[in-house]
């Protein structure tokens, strides 16, 4: 298959380039990621600065190209001028677990989401460790779901959001297939000073407060590797329902 990779954490990264010693092996690989981490920019995309692109090498082989934008720049910029069109577009490997509602925030996610919407297949790929993080099996694990993914029951373009424990391979459970938890985080800020006496705030450790056992946070905790189908669409269907049979009567005549 005809790959692209990209990533939040930069062009740099060791999940990048653990994906891509990995993958490279089987298939046609190509690198376009942030010159620098651009972790927790969400989908934001650059439209008042330009966007420049630099050919990175790693030794003497070219090795990708880094764009001074976001997550979801890269994969546009990919697909309309560097590259072209590919067969699947993976976004990892984030150092980090995206699940819940940190999907939101997430540049790893919202660069698989961008690629969804243009019209492509796409994988956001994340391992729960920040320190110690062995990206090896989580690597080989994509290059072995890919080999399997052709016979899922999927719709293209599909987006699937993938997390994987860190540490043993032979404590990991199995694969469960599992919803986004939208419960709240526990959010901390904590009150500094700088130098001049004048406050600051620095966002601490986030907790989640899911219960549910069927989801991506909680299944990822007790050892699976999780796998959540994801979308875009933000319409709350349901409510969309309860609306239209609503008469809103309003004068528009002011």
């Amino acid at each position: 298959m005809k790959l692209l990779l990209t990533n939040d954490d930069g062009i740099y990264a060791e999940g990048l380039c653990a994906l891509y010693n990995a993958l490279s092996l089987e298939h046609e690989v190509y690198i376009v990621a942030p010159e620098a981490e651009r972790s927790a920019v969400g989908h934001a995309i650059t439209i008042h600065y330009p966007l420049r692109v630099t050919k990175v090498k790693r030794g003497k082989k070219f090795w990708g190209y880094a764009v001074s934008g976001t997550p979801a720049d890269c994969v546009k910029l990919a697909l309309y001028e560097l590259i072209g069109p590919v067969d699947l577009v993976i976004s990892g490997i984030n150092r980090g677990a995206n699940v819940g509602i940190n999907l939101v925030y997430s540049g790893t996610v919202s660069a698989a989401t961008e690629a969804k919407i243009l019209g492509y297949p796409s994988l956001a790929v994340s391992i729960d460790a920040y320190e110690d993080v062995d990206y090896c099996f989580a690597a080989n694990f994509i290059a072995k779901f890919l080999d399997v993914l052709k016979d899922l029951p999927l719709n293209k373009p599909f987006c699937l959001n993938i997390n994987i424990p860190n540490g043993n391979p032979s404590k990991i459970k199995g694969i469960k297939f599992v919803k986004q938890s939208k419960a709240r985080l526990k959010e901390v800020f904590e009150k500094r000073f700088d130098l001049h006496g004048k406050a600051y705030y620095w966002q601490g450790a986030e907790e989640h407060t899911e219960t549910d056992e069927d989801t991506d946070v909680l299944a990822l905790k007790q050892g699976y590797i999780t796998i959540t189908p994801i979308h875009f669409d933000l319409t709350n269907h349901n409510s969309l329902k309860i609306l239209k049979k609503h008469n809103l009567n309003f004068n528009l005549d002011f």
